[in-house]
């Protein structure tokens, strides 16, 4: 968190993450505003020196992106959001707790009641198939209070902001 946005801030963000996740070239799609940093030429420049594809949100549309707007829904309503922030430190102070807690704690419907941490580390089979056990266990149990045999969530196998025109066998 800085006191304000910058493309020299956006361009070393973007470089440390790719170089600590270990992101190689064509792997990654990032999808951004049209804000002033995330469209500068630095950072364009670092995008296509890097071969990641750029995507941005529609002109004129501050909620074209729904995974950030959720985020910042879960945000704006965790039960600790401040009505106001005294000054940077105490931002950088809330958010560093807020962001662990989002990524390590809660668990995200959208990846099948998974923290981002459970998937992003490798974790999600693991979890999932302790989960079935719990759920098959239950049914051997009780059979009696289920229609059918309990599922556990599964992972969606891909999730698109904006899905790329599928390519017909035809074409």
């Amino acid at each position: 968190m800085a006191a304000r946005e910058s493309a020299a801030l956006a361009e070393a963000l973007i470089r440390a993450c790719l170089e600590t996740e270990g992101i190689r070239r064509g792997e990654l799609t990032i999808h951004a505003d049209r804000g002033s940093s995330m469209t500068s030429k630095p950072v364009a420049h670092l995008l296509a020196d890097l071969g990641v594809t750029r995507s941005h949100s529609r002109p004129h549309q501050s909620n074209d992106n729904p995974f950030s707007e959720a985020q910042f829904k879960t945000l704006k309503y965790f039960p600790t959001f401040p009505e106001r922030f005294v000054g940077l430190e105490h931002a950088r102070s809330f958010t560093d707790g807020f962001f662990d807690h989002y990524n390590h704690r809660h668990r995200h419907l959208g990846l099948a009641l998974l923290t981002p941490a459970d998937v992003h580390f490798g974790r999600a089979e693991q979890v999932i198939a302790a989960r079935q056990g719990v759920l098959d266990a239950a049914y051997v149990s009780r059979p009696e209070r289920f229609r059918k045999p309990p599922r556990a969530p599964q992972l969606p196998a891909a999730v698109w902001i904006n899905r790329p025109e599928e390519v017909t066998a035809s074409a």
